[in-house]
């Protein structure tokens, strides 16, 4: 089947079968390793992308599920030559170790802070507690995004 959607703002349209799984033409179709697949059971959120602004785990979507839909992988979050907001927040504040988990986590976080631009410490926790870290003990990444909170509201004002 031929699926059309944007994908990291361009157009795209692929060859594919109705029923494979979009973290499977991500990652290998289309080589976009950034991501990841974990449990493969929705569990992890290290395969999250985003639909329409939206988060979503790609190993419980098949790509027909991708036509017409806008998807942003973390390829397609940082600007030409440097790093978006939430992504140099995670560096600056310890966040990421691994870095396995770190491209779910970080586009779990736009979707957080779209919906809710100035979130808590626990509504952090909430909004991110279908992604997994086995590193960090989260203190950190929660530091992240409220420091990624906070310059975003700068740049809105």
């Amino acid at each position: 089947m031929r699926v059309k959607f944007i994908l990291n703002g361009k157009d795209t349209i692929v060859e594919t079968q109705s029923d494979r799984r979009v973290v499977d033409l991500l990652r290998e179709d289309l080589g976009l390793t950034g991501v990841k697949e974990c449990c493969g059971a929705g569990e992890c959120g290290a395969c999250t992308i985003l639909v329409n602004g939206t988060s979503r785990l790609s190993c419980l979507m098949l790509a027909a599920q991708l036509e017409g839909m806008e998807v942003t992988t973390i390829e397609g979050v940082a600007p030409e030559g440097g790093f978006a907001i939430v992504q140099q927040t995670f560096i600056d504040h310890g966040a990421v170790q691994c870095g396995f988990c770190t491209p779910g986590m970080v586009l779990a976080v736009l979707d957080l802070l779209q919906r809710n631009p100035q979130p808590t410490s626990e509504e952090i926790r909430a909004g991110l507690s279908g992604n997994l870290c086995r590193c960090t003990g989260y203190q950190k990444i929660v530091e992240a995004v409220l420091a990624a909170a906070a310059l975003l509201k700068g740049r809105r004002e």
